[in-house]
């Protein structure tokens, strides 16, 4: 089983400087590649000079996380794709701790480590933590990870575990999976995108796991700091685009009820000052209800299958019963 591990990079020369040796000393038996999103800094200068051994893949423009890797993904034939984030930091037998679930069960098409915080590494990292996990209306949260508040990691989610979603900050996915659900949808530009592959690949009968023998290092805010309002666009406008195209059940109740939690979430942001984040959500609403044609085309030709919600709503959970970790969660049966 052959491995690639590719970083998606836009302008990212100083997160290269500081993170790629460590891949490269740490994913000995895969071939490291490194997809470029058009930079206009000497990213790709720096990595010729300094690291040969490093395979380029030029786009020709930025075309954000999904259409980058996309594109750079074509030219990829490796067995297994590593999808890395250029603001990670790889430990020993990372890539190892990954590969080895591949071959457990050839219906496993993707596998996340657990990834904790550059900053605080005795802490989980917001992207992902120890497994993705979404609510029945779409909103994600982590083994380590509810909303805002970060777990410290004590070893309490030390097993591997079938999870939701990976994380795209870093994710095994094979090759075959990637391109049988052609790839990302490239509308989303970046955020969510890999919530929406794992469910349509979930849908198709394959199975999205943790791994408990890999660990990696996130930065975070690499491209988009998290207080981006950008950001916040791309995060609410993908996740209702995520329901619309997935979901088995009739996804307007849950639409209408994604506008009132949504609409909450804005006048949250509104209390703390962030008046513009709060207009933001509006915007993403707006933008979504004008995509709705084209996601319900998508919907049509997507397979659809019940899924198992661990959580009914982790905004009531979080927020009327004050849980603030997943251990604490009473799951859903339904």
């Amino acid at each position: 089983m052959k491995a690639a591990v590719v970083i998606l990079n836009w302008n990212g020369k100083k997160l290269l400087e500081t993170y790629l040796p460590s891949v490269l000393a740490h994913s000995v038996n895969a071939k490291v590649y490194v997809a470029d999103n058009a930079s206009t800094d000497d990213s790709l200068d720096f990595i010729a000079e300094t690291f040969p051994e490093v395979v380029i893949l030029k786009n020709e423009s930025n075309l954000g996380y999904a259409g980058g890797y996309n594109e750079a993904l074509k030219y990829v034939e490796e067995d297994i794709y590593v999808l890395l984030n250029n603001d990670v930091e790889v430990t020993h037998a990372w890539l190892e701790g990954l590969l080895s679930l591949f071959e457990t069960s050839d219906r496993i098409a993707a596998v996340q480590p657990k990834i904790k915080s550059i900053q605080h590494p005795e802490k989980f990292d917001y992207a992902g933590a120890a497994g993705g996990f979404i609510d029945a209306l779409g909103y994600p949260f982590c083994r380590g990870r509810i909303f805002d508040h970060l777990e410290n990691d004590r070893g309490q989610y030390d097993t591997d575990m079938e999870i939701f979603w990976a994380s795209g900050a870093c994710f095994a996915v094979r090759k075959d999976c990637f391109r049988e659900a052609k790839g990302f949808d490239e509308s989303y530009f970046a955020h969510q995108e890999e919530i929406d592959l794992c469910w349509r690949l979930k849908n198709s009968g394959y199975s999205i796991w943790c791994s408990s023998k890999s660990e990696v290092f996130h930065q975070g805010g690499g491209t988009l700091s998290s207080s981006s309002p950008r950001k916040t666009f791309l995060n609410f406008r993908n996740s209702l685009s995520t329901l619309l195209k997935n979901s088995e059940k009739n996804p307007i109740p849950i639409i209408f009820l994604r506008m009132v939690m949504d609409g909450l979430a804005a006048l949250r942001f509104l209390g703390k000052g962030k008046i513009s984040h709060c207009f933001i959500i509006l915007k993403a609403h707006v933008s979504f209800y004008s995509h709705i044609p084209e996601m319900l085309n998508k919907r049509r030709l997507l397979k659809k299958k019940k899924q198992k919600f661990m959580v009914k709503s982790i905004v009531w959970s979080s927020f009327v019963l004050k849980i603030t970790r997943f251990d604490q969660l009473k799951f859903s049966n339904k």
